[in-house]
């Protein structure tokens, strides 16, 4: 099977799979989403949600983030992991959307890569989730599915999977399909167990399991 015939079917099966697959991370502000991302890096997002609580009743917008200092917003988003650095990015990106932005979050690729702590994958899901525009997330679940599955080879930089994935992913269906393998990821395709392949709704398509 090709592989945009393959990337068709796998789209089609998970859409069947998990039909309401959204973003795990709760926000309600385009720069909430910017500040999850960046705290939920090797952390759950289940606990990023948690620990963003207690952030925004001490710092409720933008202005009171940038006004802060990167020790007063490390001291609660340190339960996250890499505190000092997160801190600092955030602080710093706050700074620049109040300075340069008004506030508000760029809904241009280019300018989110420039704002401090953003890389790819958080600009593709600024992109994607809050401004509705094609994107492919590449994390670890998207990385390892697909190379299990056979959508990429032996690929595992996240920029050199997404280059693969726009050409062979419709542009309208790179986030939710993101979105899908991150849920397949956890509930099937894991990681730090044996994968379920025995439930799996792509096992008759899939590479691992020796379906070519």
């Amino acid at each position: 099977m090709a592989k945009k015939q393959l990337a068709l079917e796998v789209i089609r099966r998970l859409k069947t799979e998990y039909p309401d697959a959204d973003c795990t991370l709760e926000y309600n502000e385009p720069w909430k989403l910017l500040v999850s991302v960046r705290l939920a890096a090797q952390c759950t997002d289940a606990r990023v949600n948690v620990v963003v609580e207690k952030l925004y009743e001490k710092f409720p917008d933008v202005d009171a983030l940038a006004a802060a200092t990167p020790e007063e917003i490390e001291e609660i988003v340190h339960p996250c992991g890499l505190g000092k650095s997160k801190a600092r990015d955030i602080n710093a990106c706050m700074k620049v959307l109040r300075d340069e932005y008004g506030g508000q979050v760029p809904d241009d690729f280019d300018a989110l890569l420039h704002l401090p702590g953003v890389g790819r994958k958080s600009a593709n899901l600024i992109m994607g989730d809050v401004f509705k525009k094609p994107a492919i997330v590449t994390d670890t679940h998207c990385i390892r599915l697909c190379n299990r599955i056979g959508l990429v080879d032996g690929i595992k930089e996240p920029k050199k999977v997404e280059m693969a994935l726009w050409k062979i992913v419709p542009p309208e269906e790179g986030n939710g399909l993101c979105h899908r393998f991150v849920e397949h990821g956890r509930a099937v395709c894991t990681a730090r167990t044996t994968p379920h392949c025995e439930k799996c709704c792509l096992a008759e398509i899939c590479k691992k399991v020796g379906v070519k």
